[in-house]
Order: C-alpha cells, then sequence, then structure tokens
C-alpha cells in the first residue's frame, strides 16, 4: 500500500515550436518541414524550465517568446496543452513594444 503523505507531482505536456537557427534542436531541422516538439514536464514548470529542458542555450533565444500567442517571458509558468513559440536571438520582434509581456 501507498504511503499517503507521498505526493507525486503531475506530468503534463505542451507543444512547442522552435524557429530559425533552433529548429537543430528538433528532429526535422528541414526549413520547409515541422519545427514542433511536444514536452512533457513537471507542473510549476517556467518557459526557462523547458528551454533548458530541451538543451537550447539562453543566450540563443531571443526575447521572442510566445504562450499561447501571448508575448511572454521566460519566468512564465505554463500549463498543459500551451502552445509555445521560441524564436533565436537573431530574430527579434521589430514592434515588441505595442506588446505587453506576460511573465506569470
Amino acid at each position: 500500500m501507498a504511503n499517503p503523505l507521498i505526493i507525486r507531482r503531475c506530468i503534463i505536456a505542451v507543444e512547442v515550436h522552435l524557429f530559425g537557427k533552433l529548429r537543430r534542436f528538433t528532429p526535422n531541422p528541414d526549413h520547409f518541414g515541422e519545427s514542433v516538439l511536444l514536452i512533457e514536464f513537471i507542473r510549476d514548470d517556467s518557459v526557462e524550465d523547458i528551454i533548458q529542458r530541451i538543451g537550447i542555450p539562453l543566450y540563443e533565444v531571443g526575447s521572442n517568446i510566445f504562450v499561447n500567442g501571448e508575448y511572454s517571458g521566460l519566468r512564465r509558468k505554463v500549463q498543459d496543452g500551451d502552445r509555445l513559440g521560441i524564436f533565436p536571438d537573431d530574430m527579434q520582434l521589430l514592434y515588441k513594444w505595442y506588446f505587453q509581456k506576460k511573465e506569470d
């Protein structure tokens, strides 16, 4: 019988879309193919946790990170079924001052 005091953390998944030079971290780095990863993670993970789990060096990630189409920061928590769009440092958003960044 399991110990009732043990709390198990839930495993959930997000869809991660990588762009530009970050495509090399997907199984299909072809510019004309899909560059999507389905990543399982532990509850309370942030965007930064997901990026590190994929193995992408943070210095290669630009400030253009989107969670479900919302301009987001590295500290934003992700939820089951979220879609992340991550752009490299050499593909910066020209009009980012029009978007409010969501951190949490």
